[in-house]
């Protein structure tokens, strides 16, 4: 089992994400799963839910506009 949260991945430009790419190296072999949770699915205190979903507001904007 391989875990881990990619809105977390604060890694130098240009540096490649060992759980994005686990994501597209594995995504088509067989028997190997992936399994995303919804912020509605993480159990937080309310303030660091609603700070979860501005960022994620946040991102979502920034990828329409690129």
């Amino acid at each position: 089992m391989v875990t881990g949260d990619p809105s977390q991945i604060d890694l130098r430009r240009h540096v490649k994400s060992g759980l994005k790419e686990a994501v597209e190296l594995l995504q088509d072999v067989e028997g190997v799963r992936f399994v995303a949770f919804a912020p509605k699915d993480i159990v937080r205190l309310p303030v660091v839910q609603r700070i979860i979903e501005a960022y994620q507001s946040g991102r979502n904007l920034k990828n329409e506009t690129q």
